[in-house]
């Protein structure tokens, strides 16, 4: 069983920086799990400790109940795929699969066997006589996926390895991974910033921010319910709309009052924000859940907002409304045939049941 488990693991690097902050981190056995966050929040150098790349300075990490700490990355039974795929330029595909074998003295016959399994599981079996000079990105980034399988470790780590690739190969090259942990059912840690990547490719994502872990949970719980403000505009695109306002009561109902709009709050979440009657809030809701009055029947009028569109973006299947209410900038997410005038006052209406408040100061979620 290859779990793995960080345990009050920080990274200090000199001028006491924390490059990782305390992290405590299960992983489970056969688990995609996937650490997103921002250039520069602590991401990388987490998973290079997992590797053995990066000395630890606080705290324990164990892979298969192993305490790994002083063991040397190359006897840690893990792989991993970097961002510039690290091919040898002078090896062969079949060479460049084969020389991790090589070093550990495996047979000819089982270093043939094994490169030509995993070159048939990613269809680069053609490629092998090729030199990584003559691969496309999507082939040379195969290969390096090739050299970590036919290793057969516990632990896949990958660090971006997606992030050199076109839009069209990021996408397609996101099922390949999903269907490669599928069939060979391996514990995989998987690096990004692509909020997209840790949705689509992760059983659970780590949200990470200045070193520090945000939230760990599965994806759709992550994205329906953030633990913070920094969690809830970072996964999701468009990113989520916030605004800072009061919180009021009239005749009996709770309001959110933006300064120049004013919407009611639904009745199951009124006990959670009651402390907060008459203070500052900050207000999220994302751009799936407004909707032009136009194309809603019986909208309660208390949720019904007049905003100005300034910009139009046509998706294709959908559009993005750029909008303001004189005070705060939104982006509505529309179906085609919703396509206002630029400069044109809207009637749109909040799904008050789908929006989010945060405290104004901790940025934490209240409801």
């Amino acid at each position: 069983m290859a779990q793995v488990s960080l345990q009050n693991v920080s990274k200090i690097y000199n001028g006491n920086v924390k490059a990782v902050d305390n992290v405590n981190l299960g992983i489970e056995s056969k688990e995609f799990m996937v650490l997103v966050g921002p250039s520069g929040c602590g991401k990388s150098t987490t998973l290079r400790m997992v590797a053995g790349l990066e000395d630890i300075s606080q705290g324990k990490i164990y892979i298969a109940n192993r305490l790994v700490n002083d063991v040397p990355a190359k006897d840690r039974d893990i792989a991993m795929v970097f961002q510039n795929y690290a091919l040898y330029p002078h090896m062969t595909v079949f060479e460049n699969m084969a020389f991790g074998l090589k070093l550990r003295r495996y047979h000819k016959s089982e270093i043939i066997q094994r490169v030509n399994e995993g070159a048939e599981m990613l269809g680069i079996k053609k490629l092998l006589n090729r030199y990584p000079r003559e691969l496309s990105g999507g082939e040379r980034q195969r290969v390096a996926l090739g050299r970590a399988i036919v290793r057969k470790p516990l632990v896949f780590l990958f660090d971006e390895p997606l992030s050199n690739l076109d839009a069209k190969l990021r996408v397609q090259m996101r099922t390949e991974l999903h269907k490669l942990h599928i069939r060979i059912q391996s514990t995989m840690i998987y690096v990004t910033h692509d909020q997209v990547e840790a949705m689509t490719l992760g059983d659970r994502i780590a949200v990470m921010k200045d070193g520090l872990l945000q939230q760990v949970d599965t994806p759709l719980n992550v994205y329906e319910e953030p633990k913070n403000k920094f969690v809830a505009g970072f996964i999701g695109s468009p990113p989520m709309n916030f605004m800072k306002g009061r919180l009021i009561k009239k005749q009996d109902k709770f309001y959110f009052d933006e300064g120049i709009i004013s919407v009611k709050i639904t009745d199951e979440m009124r006990e959670g924000l009651n402390k907060y009657l008459g203070k500052e809030v900050i207000m999220g809701i994302r751009s799936e859940n407004i909707y032009d009055k136009l194309f809603i029947f019986d909208a309660p009028a208390e949720n019904i907002v007049k905003v100005i569109c300034e910009v139009i973006e046509p998706m294709g299947s959908e559009v993005y409304l750029y909008l303001n209410t004189g005070k705060h900038s939104l982006i509505a997410r529309v179906g085609p045939h919703d396509k206002p005038e630029i400069g044109q006052f809207m009637d749109l209406v909040f799904d008050m049941s789908k929006a989010h408040f945060f405290d104004k100061d901790s940025e934490e979620t209240i409801v």
